[in-house]
């Protein structure tokens, strides 16, 4: 009995890695992902590029609503209901400014033009979409 007592109460030595090992493997990891940064640079412009696209979507469909209740374009974000997030320079979430660049009864135009410069080469994603819905990327970050 005294045996099997001992037995569940001494301590055992479990396998483990110790502090410098762990640090090594962090650095290491590190590395690599300062290695792969620069070849994400293009696909994380891309994805926030989405923002821009949905936004002019929509603000397509409330120009095309308000069209058919006025039969003009709006030139007024206001008018249409639609509501500007704000944006990350000012503590928001939007990437993107979006305005309407010019209206009338003949047809609209919008764009989004970032706020951020993405890949840090001086220049801001801008796309615009139309009447027409033609959506188009103007200046590629």
């Amino acid at each position: 009995m005294k045996n099997l007592i001992n037995r569940h109460f001494t301590p055992k030595r479990l396998n483990a890695f110790s502090m410098s090992e762990l640090l090594v493997v962090l650095v290491i990891i590190g590395i690599l992902v300062l290695i792969a940064l620069p070849n994400l640079m293009p696909l994380i412009s891309k994805a926030k590029s989405v923002e821009a696209q949905q936004q002019l979507v929509f603000l397509h469909s409330l120009q095309q609503s308000y069209f058919f209740t006025h039969s003009k374009y709006s030139l007024s974000l206001d008018e249409l209901g639609f509501e500007q997030q704000p944006l990350v320079s000012e503590d928001g979430t939007a990437n993107y400014k979006i305005e309407i660049v010019e209206a009338d009864e003949n047809g609209y135009r919008a764009q989004a033009m970032a706020v951020v410069d993405f890949d840090r080469d001086g220049t801001f994603n801008t796309w615009e979409i139309d009447q027409n819905k033609h959506l188009r990327e103007t200046e590629r970050d």
